[in-house]
């Protein structure tokens, strides 16, 4: 399946990668466009994709689009897209752009447009990352099945409605910098403790890695987890108190919703 990718930035990088990797897409039937030739050139030197000429041009060629661009830029580029003639409703796009919600992506392709709206994060740049898509009014089971193809080739996906990925956006799309502040405190205490800097920031990140894994491996609930390390009155017990005594759990729930938030304030600008 031809497949385009506008945009060459971070994010359009690890999605196409992830995708070749994984045998979703094939290298040769990949095209490339970004408005700085570097950009495209920069993915050539990892993967052996085509480089298109125009937005036109690789819109003609393909099946599927992925667009990587910035939401700024996301209806000059469409107009690109629809300027290159296709029947909308053979064209499948899939878009990556924060806030740029479906109905503004099927306005500017088309009322029959085929759309589906994601929301990534960053730890798909290594193969881990947590997505969540929204179909669009004439997408079909088959489009989500692409959509879900691309976006598991660089970590988890799942299908919502596209009312949810504003909090979406609070939960996973900005997880990643709550994830980094916690691996920063527990480092920090690790260092206030005794510990050299280098070897506590190793331990804490190992640590939320582990944990994550438990979760996904072992099916039980983080909270039975938990329990099987807390041994009454033992250490884990004096530091889950120490946790909840400071707020911990509110403040993780509030930063999800104060994200969530924002999120729907974003995207009513």
């Amino acid at each position: 399946m031809k497949t385009g990718l506008i945009g060459c930035g971070r994010m359009g990088r690890a999605l196409a990668m992830g995708a070749i990797d994984a045998g979703a897409v094939g290298a040769a039937d990949l095209l490339a466009y970004d408005v700085v030739d570097a950009a495209v050139e920069a993915l050539r030197a990892e993967r052996p994709v085509t480089a298109a000429a125009s937005i036109r041009d690789l819109a003609s060629a393909c099946e599927v689009v992925l667009l990587c661009t910035k939401p700024q830029d996301v209806r000059a580029a469409l107009k690109e897209v629809a300027a290159a003639g296709r029947d909308p409703g053979e064209l499948l796009v899939i878009s990556v752009a924060a806030g740029v919600t479906i109905a503004s992506l099927e306005h500017h392709l088309g009322g029959s447009a085929r759309v589906v709206r994601t929301m990534p994060n960053t730890p798909a740049l290594v193969g881990k990352g947590a997505a969540a898509f929204a179909l669009g009014s004439t997408a079909t089971p088959a489009d989500a099945d692409t959509a879900r193809r691309l976006l598991e080739a660089v970590g988890t996906a799942v299908e919502v409605p596209e009312s949810l990925l504003d909090a979406v956006t609070g939960l996973s799309g900005s997880g990643p910098a709550y994830v980094y502040m916690l691996i920063e405190a527990l480092a920090d205490g690790g260092v206030r403790n005794g510990l050299p800097p280098d070897q506590a920031l190793a331990l804490a990140a190992q640590t939320v890695l582990g944990a994550a894994a438990m979760v996904q491996t072992t099916g039980e609930q983080p909270s039975a987890l938990r329990d099987m390390v807390a041994s009454p009155g033992g250490t884990t017990v004096a530091g889950l108190q120490a946790l909840e005594d400071g707020g911990f759990r509110a403040a993780c729930i509030e930063a999800v919703s104060a994200a969530t938030r924002r999120s729907k304030e974003l995207g009513q600008n």
